[in-house]
């Protein structure tokens, strides 16, 4: 029996209404609910990790506190460290397990849940996870919610913007620009509500903030229904046929395995930002700009605006490109012309570091950082999350939108060891360890695209059933 005839709700018919759907600036109307419900959950995310290491350096790990923290006095012992070293290693642990629970997320959903059904669990556990921070002596507690949370969600909202075109379709592209987009205006907004509530009101207020911002979210999603590619959960008899691998998903599988350390080592120096490159901020820039004081925090914002004005700038280059040459190059091209960015941007923090020497860092090299490495980030990171999408066999697309998200695993987990140096290495020397990085990832994607190209490149036949 054929996919298309075990689900007779996945028809050529629903493709054609899918692709004539041009409700949302062009796009399906789903795009925009899935981009909204995306933002609400990216808000209280970034307000979590615009404030994490900034809390625990700054109140919840100084002596006054940390023992009435359950479970903290363990995992201080079982590191070894204190203060900004141990900061950073929990800081890594956590951000890296949130990227690892999505494959199970994606895995629970693909064999059993549906894709709904884990949403909607995630975002109700990642409401409880950012109520719990409220509450200083469940920090820990809340750090593993959040986890589980962010597993059930993350996987299974990104999957679902990639089904709602078919596979031949060229708006999806694009349509992972505008989620980006989304996400980024999230980051905008974070810090200068939870991050200015965090360090100027108090940091449970922070927090809380974004419990609320979560649970508005998950409202939203249950409102979208209608608009969003069929679930994907089994019949209660469990007899459902569902898709199989064929031989074709293989090689692209291999690939795109082989793609997620590249860009994790590619990753670095943009996931340091929310580390020990904001404990830098706080005790080393002037934090001034035209006059106007502000709070380290709202590095975060700046990051976060250039990117989110890069994203539109990079979007509308390749249009303009494309109008008038008729092609773009492809996605690991762009991905390479990014990472040259992501070098350069890592370039602006050692100079800056050089510079200051001593003293504080003014703020023109790190805006140029943020400039530089937003158009970098930009050009890399949707493309490479459309070639997953695109690559994704249909039987496990879920859990491959999940292995997509192994490469923030591996850079967040290298992210919270490196960045523990930052209180014993040389500033400059620090900052060269990134730059470092990202040139090893330039080079690795080179390669991938001299030897795996081809394979990446090749197109995959349209389906009709492509949008279940």
């Amino acid at each position: 029996m054929s996919t298309a005839e075990a689900t007779p709700e996945v028809t050529l018919e629903a493709v054609e209404r899918t692709a004539s759907d041009r409700a949302f600036f062009g796009h399906p109307k789903g795009l925009g609910f899935l981009a909204f419900v995306e933002a609400c959950e990216r808000f209280s995310y970034y307000s979590m990790q615009t404030l994490l290491v900034l809390y625990m350096t700054k109140y919840l790990l100084l002596p006054e506190h940390m023992n009435g923290v359950l479970g903290l006095n363990w995992v201080r012992g079982f590191y070894g460290l204190d203060g900004q070293p141990l900061a950073s290693k929990i800081f890594g642990a956590y951000t890296s397990l949130v990227y690892v629970t999505p494959i199970i997320g994606g895995i629970l959903a693909d064999r059993w849940l549906g894709r709904r059904a884990a949403l909607v669990a995630g975002g109700l556990v990642m409401s409880l996870g950012h109520f719990l921070m409220a509450i200083e002596g469940a920090f820990l507690f809340a750090l593993l919610t959040l986890v589980v949370g962010v597993g059930l969600f993350k996987g299974n909202i990104a999957s679902q913007v990639g089904e709602l075109y078919g596979e031949n379709d060229d708006r999806r592209g694009m349509a992972f620009q505008i989620f980006y987009i989304f996400i980024n205006a999230s980051v905008i907004i974070a810090p200068l509500i939870s991050g200015t509530l965090g360090q100027d009101v108090g940091w449970h207020y922070g927090f809380g903030t974004a419990g609320i911002v979560m649970v508005a979210g998950l409202l939203l999603y249950l409102k979208a229904g209608p608009y969003l590619p069929a679930d994907n959960k089994p019949d209660r008899t469990g007899k459902t046929e569902r898709a199989k691998m064929k031989a074709e998903d293989w090689p692209r599988l291999i690939a795109l395995l082989v793609l997620v350390p590249v860009l994790a080592v590619t990753l670095l120096t943009n996931q340091e930002i929310f580390n020990a490159y904001l404990v830098w901020a706080d005790q080393k820039f002037t934090l001034t700009l035209f006059g106007f004081h502000f709070l380290s925090s709202w590095m975060i914002t700046i990051d976060a605006t250039l990117s989110f004005l890069m994203l539109l700038a990079v979007a509308a280059f390749w249009g303009l490109y494309r109008k008038r040459t008729g092609t773009e190059p492809d996605e690991l091209t762009k991905m390479i012309i990014g990472t040259v960015f992501v070098i350069a941007g890592g370039l602006c923090l050692y100079i800056a570091a050089v510079t200051a020497g001593d003293g504080k860092v003014g703020m023109f090299w790190p805006l140029m950082f943020h400039l530089i490495n937003s158009i970098g980030f930009g050009t890399m990171m949707p493309v490479s999350l459309a070639l997953f999408s695109k690559l994704a066999p249909r039987a496990i697309n879920a859990t491959v939108i999940g292995i997509y998200y192994f490469a923030f695993v591996g850079a967040n987990y290298v992210v919270g060891i490196v960045g523990g140096w930052y209180s014993t290495m040389p500033t400059p020397q620090f900052w060269l360890v990134h730059v470092a990085s990202a040139t090893v990832g330039l080079v690795a994607f080179i390669l991938f695209k001299i030897f795996l190209g081809r394979m990446i490149a090749h197109e995959v036949p349209e389906r009709a059933d492509a949008l279940s």
